[in-house]
């Protein structure tokens, strides 16, 4: 079993900044990737972000140069540092975990989601 804790959400002004953090806990002996997905109201979840084992980035082509994620590996917890928010990043975020367990099972975990709207 994996536990994902969200954390950072809440209404902001355009232009404003937000950090979200997910933390991560119970059986995991690898991680393979971490990061961040989003979905607004009639529309199909996507990937906002990731950051996988080697340390490599991933972003969507509407985040590029505002959003950074990053990660404490000792703490497997990955952050989402979102500046110059605009009025269409408003979305649920979900964090996102690929892991492995003592097995090497490969288990994906979600968390509960956390509210971001940019408003003013």
């Amino acid at each position: 079993q994996v536990q994902l804790v969200e954390s950072g959400g809440g209404l902001v002004q355009p232009g404003g900044s937000l950090r979200l953090s997910c933390a991560a806990s119970g059986t995991i002996a690898s991680i393979s990737a971490m990061g961040w997905y989003r979905q607004a109201p009639g529309k199909q979840r996507e990937l906002v972000a990731n950051i996988v084992r080697d340390g490599t980035t991933n972003y969507a082509d509407s985040v590029k140069g505002r959003f950074t994620v990053s990660r404490d590996s000792a703490k497997n917890t990955v952050y989402l540092q979102m500046n110059s928010l605009k009025p269409e990043d408003t979305a649920v975020y979900y964090c996102n975990l690929l892991s492995k367990d003592w097995t090497l099972k490969t288990i994906e975990s979600w968390g509960q989601g956390t509210q971001v709207t940019v408003s003013s």
